[in-house]
């Protein structure tokens, strides 16, 4: 085996984004074991260090040349490869042309069976590793992609990268890998942190790479991050305060240094009576400063700072981003400030001028049709009148904060900030919850809305946006989801599933209705089943994402019981019966299946008594207390009970198929025998078709 050395490829570069810097180290760890793989070089781990101004590859125990390969490659016999005359055939040709050979290079030999066959013979000599690494380099920056970001070009070569490439360190060992790269050259010098050690450091083999950049100011990420973790925890123990670290701020604000320092500054108290949101929002997205707060959870004046320059100047460095906060809340406050002079009703009456979608009208219409469908979700959900009032009123209002200052500025609290306007202008404090939480859920995991009021606008608000894009026949196709409208319908099934326990069908017909009284023209029949169909392809994604078999799904699926709350716990009771007693219930899945398929809808279900043998008045009589028990446990939506009762069936008709002749000569015995059948098939009506759920 040949003997290994451990290789270093670092680009430099003017500061980079967080957001592609993050891409980038992804690739680069893949795009240089790829590169190493492909060239035939063996090698141990791949680990990337990055900063902003670097993207760093460490792999160790790389091969200093490649294995030296002998190959040998039965072709044809040499009756097919060769003609009479001894040309080379067709298939001789494309052997030898496969294997980057010519025919005559081929060689004819009796292989161990006593035939004659054609081999290609090749011998790979070894090569030396540094002429492969220096290309592989080369390919690999000019492969990294940066998506979303424009790259630049600089010097007198067309060559680009997301940012100037200012330097290139690339060692195999202790040897320089010349590598080249629009002008730039490589050497062993990597560059330090700008202000603390600025200019190069020479770095003698990659086994010390780290050690010189922390000795030249600059953390690898994995310990920036834990300088930052450390300094976050120092700052909560001595003040008292948890730190507000959203993951993805907190990923940014590591990519944007290379020596961190933990600071904390103040605001001024006055900016405590502007509502926290738009407070927070200001400095973590404008700024990156971490907010705190107090042990009540109460916004506290404290914030912290991670900076990226000498600590010796913290005070000064403290000082500016204070005075940038101030300016950055002056401008927050002063949004809201004015916002609060105005009415809600004149906010609302704004939205006339604001589009929701081109052929869907404005938001005004949106607000109108949803307070319309806030009173049919609430007599669907059967909800008291004072909900229902609170709702109605919510959606009433909901959207009258798109229009305000603050939201225009801060987008991402639209409700929010409706929901403190709604409160400063005396709505009862359901409604105010209602407008600020009608938005969830926004994502996967996130919090549902706490009141019912809440949950009846966050359904009417997603409804709509469904219903109207359907109607207008731009639904979501492939990967295309503009609208998001598959998480919308997560969303409302959530909540009916979850707080309001009725269906949805039902709600689909009310929210088209509104949109056809105000003149949009469709097929109400068309789009209603469309839409349906689009939210239960939803419901049935969660369930498989809840572990529920597939056949389980398809299975309940395929019965009429689609009221979210009633189609899950129904899942759920078939997959416990299963589980409970696997053989029983798949000898139940089998014979429905087998009754299913010999049913005759043409002979009905009415059962001749006179005609039954012993096996078939025991399957009826099981079938009537069957139906009863089933009815009763429906009502009661009791659906384990539901399912204990199909599987009474069990015995009386395993015992039938294996008694009792279906098909019999007699016309009579079998069409009565094709109704009973009949009969034991419709108890599972409208419940699931088990057939899909029966030994394959």
């Amino acid at each position: 085996m040949a003997s290994t050395r451990d290789f270093l490829f670092e680009i430099g570069v003017e500061e980079m984004p967080s957001a592609p810097l993050n891409n980038a180290v992804k690739q680069l760890k893949v795009l240089v074991a790829k590169g190493l793989d492909e060239a035939g070089l063996s090698h141990e781990d791949v680990r990337i260090v990055s900063s902003p101004r670097r993207l760093a590859a460490l792999v160790s125990d790389v091969a200093e040349a490649t294995e030296e390969i002998h190959s040998v490659l039965r072709g044809p016999s040499a009756k097919i490869a060769f003609d009479a005359d001894g040309n080379p055939t067709k298939a001789a040709e494309g052997f030898a042309r496969k294997n980057g050979l010519t025919a005559a290079e081929l060689i004819r030999r009796e292989d161990t069976d006593g035939t004659e066959y054609v081999f290609a013979e090749q011998n790979i000599p070894s090569e030396p590793a540094a002429p492969m690494l220096a290309r592989m380099a080369e390919a690999v920056i000019a492969q990294i992609e940066w998506p979303n970001y424009r790259s630049q070009r600089w010097g007198a070569e067309h060559a680009t990268f997301v940012r100037p490439v200012r330097w290139i360190c690339c060692l195999f060992g202790d040897d320089v890998v010349e590598v080249r790269y629009a002008d730039v050259v490589s050497g062993r010098t990597t560059r330090g942190h700008r202000v603390l050690s600025p200019g190069e450091h020479e770095v003698a083999c990659p086994a010390v790479y780290e050690q010189v950049l922390e000795s030249a100011h600059v953390l690898s990420a994995e310990r920036r991050e834990g300088v930052i973790r450390e300094g976050i925890a120092q700052v909560e123990a001595e003040l008292g305060v948890h730190v507000d670290t959203p993951a993805k701020v907190f990923d940014e604000v590591v990519n944007l240094c290379e020596w961190p320092t933990v600071l904390v500054g103040h605001f001024d108290e006055e900016f405590l009576a502007v509502p926290s949101e738009i407070i927070c929002e200001s400095m973590l997205s404008n700024q990156r400063y971490f907010p705190t707060y107090d042990a009540q959870g109460n916004l506290t004046r404290a914030f912290v700072v991670v900076s990226n320059a000498d600590p010796a100047v913290s005070e000064t460095v403290i000082d500016g981003n204070e005075r940038v906060v101030r300016a950055r809340l002056y401008d927050a406050k002063f949004f809201y400030d004015e916002d609060l002079k105005i009415d809600l009703e004149e906010f609302r009456s704004r939205l006339a001028k604001v589009g929701f979608q081109k052929k869907l009208g404005t938001m005004l219409q949106k607000s109108e049709r949803m307070e319309d469908l806030a009173l049919a979700i609430a007599r669907e959900a059967r909800i008291g009148a004072d909900a229902a009032s609170d709702a109605q009123r919510a959606a009433h209002l909901a959207k009258a904060d798109l229009v305000s200052s603050a939201v225009v500025e801060f987008t991402s609290q639209q409700g929010v900030m409706g929901g403190y306007y709604a409160a400063a202008a005396g709505e009862a404090p359901e409604v105010a919850a209602a407008i600020r939480d009608h938005y969830r859920p926004r994502f996967a995991g996130d919090a549902l809305p706490e009141g019912t009021a809440g949950c009846i606008v966050a359904v009417a608000d997603k409804l709509d946006t469904i219903a109207g894009m359907f109607a207008i026949g731009e639904p979501p196709t492939g990967s295309k989801d503009p609208f998001a409208l598959r998480r919308s319908a997560i969303g409302v099934l959530n909540i009916l599933r979850d707080r309001l326990g009725c269906g949805y069908e039902a709600l689909v017909d009310a929210a088209l209705d509104a949109y056809a009284e105000q003149g949009l023209e469709f097929d109400k029949a068309e789009v209603a089943a469309s839409v349906c169909a689009f939210i239960k392809g939803r419901m049935e994604q969660m369930a498989r994402d809840e572990k529920i078999a597939p056949d389980t799904v398809a299975a309940v699926s395929a019965g009429s019981v689609t009221t979210p709350a009633h189609y899950f716990e129904l899942a759920h009771a078939l997959e416990h019966a299963r589980s409970n007693d696997r053989a029983a219930f798949e000898n139940l899945a089998t014979a429905y299946a087998r009754a299913a398929h010999l049913a005759d809808a043409s002979v009905g279900c009415e059962v001749d008594e006179a005609l039954l043998g012993d096996a078939e008045r025991v399957l009826l009589e099981a079938i009537d207390a069957a139906e009863a028990s089933v009815t009763s446990a429906l009502s009661a939506q009791d659906f384990p009970g539901v399912i204990s009762a199909l599987a009474a069936l069990r015995e009386p008709i395993d015992a039938f198929f294996d008694e009792v002749m279906v098909m019999d000569e007699d016309e009579r015995l079998r069409a009565n025998r094709l109704a009973l059948l009949n009969r034991f098939a419709a108890v599972f009506s409208g419940i699931a078709d088990l057939g899909v759920m029966a030994r394959k």
